[in-house]
């Protein structure tokens, strides 16, 4: 555990993760606008942790995040077992739901991300949902979009004045994206929301909240999608769980 002026972190397998819960991160968003100087938010999962672990240019993506929040039961009962403080999972999706429930017409958003028509959809729905929603604009990057070819994407959410812009690249891109152009490039409040703009836009289906509530959400979309996601809930999670318990061994020796 370790305390900042930002408050408490906790550590798992070497990812320094933030102890917060929804309104926390709610009023952390509202004073970094506040502030314009930007900055960027990572919704950390088990996958997040293990891609960290392999590639260092991830680890410090989200060692860089102005907050990373513990997007996963797993992470949240491995900071609630660690600190004497409240920690929440606080679910990209959600919080997209939750932050424009709470802030109303105060923001101006933009959506960046998706394929295939779905940021257009999920904008729609949401506006249609909130009509108090300020959409400063919306882009799909081409499906190849890489860091160094982001001048035009840049210029257009700049040029839009949007506070918060919402980035639906899928992990790890999204965050070495967010790295790379925020606060630098884009003064705003960037979030790495990754599936949201499917679940939003009604192309993929929700887990029910008892299973995001019990840590199954994982088995949900696995389901869903299996030919995609069986490496990275199979293996990953039995991989996750072997070095936990690798970790604990070598401290207790």
């Amino acid at each position: 555990m370790t305390t900042s002026s930002q408050g408490q972190h906790f550590d798992v397998l070497g990812v320094s993760i933030d102890a917060v819960t929804t309104g926390s991160t709610v009023e952390r968003i509202r004073r970094l606008v506040g502030e314009g100087a930007g900055g960027y938010i990572v919704f950390c999962t088990v996958s997040s942790v293990l891609s960290a672990r392999d590639d260092p240019t991830v680890m410090k993506a989200i060692d860089q995040a102005t907050v990373v929040t513990p997007d996963g039961m797993p992470l949240v009962w491995l900071g609630r077992s660690a600190l004497d403080a409240p920690v929440d999972r606080v679910y990209g999706p959600d919080l997209m739901v939750d932050l424009i429930e709470a802030t109303g017409s105060e923001f101006s958003h933009y959506f960046f991300g998706g394929r295939g028509g779905v940021a257009g959809e999920m904008v729609a729905r949401l506006t249609a949902r909130f009509p108090e929603l300020r959409v400063a604009g919306w882009h799909e990057p081409a499906t190849t979009v890489r860091l160094e070819d982001s001048a035009a994407d840049i210029e257009r959410i700049k040029g839009s004045g949007a506070d918060l812009l919402w980035v639906g690249l899928g992990h790890p891109k999204q965050e070495l994206w967010m790295q790379t152009h925020i606060p630098g490039d884009l003064p705003c409040v960037a979030l790495g929301v990754g599936a949201a703009f499917d679940f939003h836009a009604g192309r993929k289906r929700e887990a029910p909240r008892w299973m995001k509530r019990t840590g199954l959400q994982w088995l949900h979309r696995l389901v869903q999608e299996p030919r995609r996601l069986w490496r990275r809930y199979l293996v990953g999670n039995s991989r996750f769980l072997w070095l936990l318990a690798t970790q604990r061994s070598n401290k207790k020796r």
